[in-house]
């Protein structure tokens, strides 16, 4: 076993990955291959769809975009690196590497708790006030909505940076891990985490929290508002407006309460992986998906955008 002697920064950490059979890994790179490219495609193609498409150009696929943003962005982070572990020997990871995979990941993940319960707050304003609609969802307030969103995951990060550069190591250097995630970390420690691990947790329980809330009050109004409305159609149409939204919260809370607010001796090396897993490499995949499949507006914007494209090609073949 690895070990070192008793120091503040190691040099560098070995993540031991999902597991340790060849086939197995060979197995899981492809499939985590597949599902990144799909991961890269469906969030780009959500970025230049709304991007392009001045039909699009509104608070919900405003909030929409910078959410595929944050799912490419954080699943970036992750899934390169898993994918040379599964299929190389080279294991390491370097100490500096590894907090930096850490503070961007934290960042982005609590950026995109906020940035959810920004889009619930505009889903609310669209069902129980669409009078006032576009004078309360002005680009102020989006802009300080999604700004307010990266301060608090940069201050969330931060924190957490800070209670990690605490630790002193003198154990293994394995990380039972495929990235640097806190808990595992904490594990390698030689000092006393408890007081660490109170900071984190409450840090992290109340991002998930105050954000959780937010979503909560705001359905719980929109559900309240839909239940007065006489006609069956009319209940079908607010309710498919956010639909999708909901459906996406409840995959990205569920597995991040799921792996973080319990106590770390309840921490179980297969179920927290698996649960890790589903959340920085799947549900990066299944947000554009979960958005677009059941979008009209999505499918139409892509018509137009591929017309026009179409269009522009006809035009320019008949220029030359």
């Amino acid at each position: 076993m690895n070990t070192w002697n008793y120091t503040n920064e190691p040099d560098f950490f070995i993540l031991m990955g999902l597991t340790d059979s060849k086939e197995m890994q060979l197995v899981l790179a492809l499939l985590f291959l597949m599902i990144y490219l799909i991961t890269v495609l469906g969030n780009t193609g959500m970025v230049l769809i709304i991007r392009l498409d001045t039909q699009l150009h509104t608070p919900m696929y405003f909030f929409l975009m910078h959410l595929s943003f944050l799912d490419l962005s954080y699943s970036t982070v992750i899934t390169p690196k898993t994918l040379e572990n599964l299929l190389t020997s080279n294991k390491i990871i370097s100490f500096t590497g590894c907090l930096t995979q850490m503070y961007v990941f934290v960042l982005l993940a609590a950026a995109e708790c906020f940035l959810l319960a920004s889009m619930a707050y505009d889903r609310y304003v669209a069902i129980c006030n669409p009078l006032h609609y576009p004078v309360i969802m002005s680009t102020k307030l989006c802009s300080a909505l999604l700004t307010g969103s990266y301060m608090i995951g940069t201050v969330d990060s931060t924190v957490n940076m800070i209670c990690m550069s605490t630790l002193h190591f003198c154990r293994s250097k394995v990380i039972h891990h495929f990235f640097c995630d806190t808990s595992p970390i904490l594990a390698l420690s030689c000092i006393d985490t408890h007081n660490i691990e109170i900071i984190m947790f409450l840090f992290a329980g109340s991002t998930l929290m105050v954000s959780l809330l937010t979503i909560s009050v705001s359905y719980m109004s929109i559900l309240s508002t839909i239940f007065k409305i006489n006609s069956s159609s009319g209940k079908q149409k607010a309710f498919s407006t956010c639909a999708s939204h909901l459906l996406g919260v409840i995959v990205f809370y569920g597995a991040l309460i799921f792996t973080y607010l319990k106590p770390s001796k309840s921490y179980s090396l297969g179920k927290d992986q698996v649960a890790s897993v589903f959340y920085t490499i799947v549900i990066p995949m299944l947000n554009p998906l979960i958005y677009s499949l059941r979008n009209k507006e999505v499918k139409n914007a892509v018509s137009r955008v591929t017309k026009k494209r179409d269009s522009l090609r006809k035009l320019s073949s008949q220029w030359r």
